[in-house]
């Protein structure tokens, strides 16, 4: 056992990202006790990479605990569910009040909401915490996103805003809101995330269909990409992954493995949340279902001998015209699925009364993170200057490079429908984008439906109130 209490916080559960924390924090100065369910990990840790700070290991749970200064904060970094439950329920017999315990795994909001409260009732800390930028991320610098109370993050908030990535000198970490504010900006993260992989994927596909494209060849115009608006570490990764060849066989990577994308349920949960709140993130639900679509592989080949031969060839006249619209199309969806995105925070943080800052949440997404991108400032300015503003598309910046690229965003869809090249991103951003924009929409053909079915009312455009018409009978109408 510790003969004495000497560590700043605490890492239980030492896998890869567990393990990672556990050295950045050392790295940057922190002594860090470190325990793992199996000890074998923590000796490891300490083996390998006891030279790159202070670390006190703790062969028990027990010994983990004593080894940490008072308020105590522990990070627990398991797999989510039921084993973070195992892993707290061990945790607080071994608490006092004011201690902290953070979660920095992939837990549902609701999860931590329900955990912050039970904890907050026996006068525990509890702050559910994303962490974005992968293993890399977790050793070098992440986006770092915690919720949970003030005094919590009194005592988190330095420790945090040290190893954070840092861009232009300020930390990307804050103090995202309480209970599951931090889970629930991640969430949201991971479902932008989605979308930008499947529109990245979308047009990579396009750009191999319209021009007969070697994956080499498509990875050249991704990095000129990268030295535009589109820069970022998805483009930036998008192009690594296409130049590289399978060492087996000699083929382009990317052809040699199978088309069939998996999920880890963040951008489920994401779409789940937004159908709860009523925020339309088509974007992010398509690029969902598209993953699930890649893993129903006994209906594609079923469709596939069915329609064999479905679409028109697909001839590009100009090759050089053909990139830029698939690139302004790129960059018009990718807009709509960060705004839906924002939407998403703006209504959870209403419904849950969070206060979560939209600005601020652009600042700690440009470094450290998975989807870091160029636009991310011009986010924070927007927000910035309009805290108010009703939807990112319209701020100014983003509104010019949308309207720009409607016209390529169009021929792009309109080609690739006829050429039956499935691109669901893109044609459901540009769909939100249309119906966003139209002066009429067909709902009000729906709600007179409605009433005629199941007498649910209606409003009228002219007077005030609600009304229903007796279908089945005169047609007359009353007031509801």
């Amino acid at each position: 056992m510790a003969e004495q209490a000497t560590a700043q916080i605490g890492v239980t559960g030492l896998a890869v990202m567990g393990r990672n924390l556990a050295r950045n924090l050392a790295r940057n100065g922190f002594t860090v006790a470190v325990h793992n369910r199996s000890p074998e990990r923590t000796r490891s840790l300490i083996a390998e990479h006891g030279d790159e700070g202070t670390f006190v290991p703790g062969e028990t749970i027990a010994d983990f605990v004593a080894s940490l200064e008072r308020p105590r904060a522990v990070i627990v970094m398991v797999k989510a569910g039921a084993p973070t439950d195992a892993v707290i329920d061990e945790l607080v017999p071994l608490l006092e009040e004011g201690d902290i315990i953070v979660d920095c795994g992939n837990a549902h909001f609701a999860d931590t909401r329900r955990r912050e409260e039970a904890l907050r009732a026996q006068g525990l800390h509890f702050s559910g915490t994303g962490v974005s930028g992968g293993e890399e991320g977790a050793l070098r610098g992440p986006s770092i996103m915690p919720g949970g109370s003030d005094e919590s993050y009194a005592k988190l908030g330095p420790m945090f805003e040290k190893i954070a990535a840092h861009v232009d000198g300020v930390p990307c970490c804050m103090h995202v809101g309480p209970d599951g504010a931090g889970h629930f900006v991640k969430m949201v993260h991971n479902g932008i995330e989605y979308a930008d992989m499947q529109l990245i994927a979308e047009a990579y596909d396009l750009l191999r269909a319209g021009l007969d494209a070697t994956p080499a060849e498509i990875a050249e115009i991704f990095r000129d990409w990268n030295n535009g608006e589109l820069e970022s570490f998805l483009i930036e990764i998008t192009a690594d992954v296409l130049a590289h060849t399978d060492a087996a066989t000699g083929r382009a990577f990317v052809d040699i493995v199978q088309d069939r994308a998996e999920q880890k349920g963040t951008g489920r949960w994401t779409v789940q949340s937004a159908l709860d709140l009523g925020i339309p993130i088509t974007g992010i639900a398509e690029a969902t279902f598209a993953r699930s679509l890649s893993g129903h592989v006994d209906q594609r080949e079923a469709a596939r001998r069915a329609f064999p031969d479905a679409g028109e060839k697909w001839q590009v006249a100009d090759r050089d015209a053909f990139v830029e619209d698939v690139r302004r199309a790129l960059l018009a969806s990718k807009i709509v699925a960060y705004a839906q995105g924002f939407d998403h925070i703006r209504a959870g943080s209403q419904e849950y009364d969070w206060d979560i800052d939209l600005g601020g949440t652009a600042t700690i997404w440009r470094g450290g993170c998975i989807i870091r991108a160029r636009f991310l400032n011009r986010i924070r300015e927007a927000y910035d200057e309009q805290p108010d503003l009703p939807t990112l598309l319209v701020a100014p910046y983003f509104a010019e490079a949308v309207g720009a690229g409607v016209p390529s965003w169009r021929r792009v869809v309109a080609d690739a429908a006829r050429a039956g090249v499935p691109t669901p991103a893109f044609s459901s951003s540009l769909a939100y984008f249309d119906a966003l924009r139209a002066e009429r929409l067909p709902a009000a053909l729906i709600q007179g439906l409605r009433d005629n079915f199941g007498a649910h009312t209606y409003q009228r455009v002219d007077r005030e109130g609600s009304f229903h018409t007796t279908w089945a009978g005169d047609r007359t109408e009353s007031p509801a």
